[in-house]
């Protein structure tokens, strides 16, 4: 669900001072992100919304989140985005920030 090492990869990129910040952002742009997919009812920008989601979440490690916004990217490219499973990929979301948060500090020593 989580790709630690990853995080720790980016922890080292940003700085351990700025890494903080960074996942803030992060969540904070996502939820956003969130919000427009809720307020898309027509899906005519799931295409471009789950594209950022699934970039978003291949930086911070959320692997398992980013692989099925991938795959709903596709299906909306193919024009299939009726098909896409957003409650599925909201709801993977929701499971990996709660995993992401309980198990931070310990994944990051």
């Amino acid at each position: 669900m989580i790709h630690w090492g990853r995080v720790r990869q980016l922890r080292d990129e940003v700085g351990p001072d700025e890494f903080d910040e960074v996942v803030d952002i992060f969540l904070e742009e996502v939820q956003e992100v969130i919000a427009r997919l809720h307020q898309d009812t027509s899906r005519s920008e799931l295409e471009q919304n789950l594209h950022f989601l699934k970039g978003s979440a291949l930086s911070l490690g959320f692997d398992q989140f980013s692989k099925l916004c991938q795959d709903g990217e596709r299906q909306a490219a193919a024009g299939q985005g009726e098909d896409v499973d957003l409650p599925a990929i909201l709801a993977v979301f929701d499971s990996s920030k709660q995993k992401f948060e309980a198990e931070l500090r310990q994944n990051l020593d």
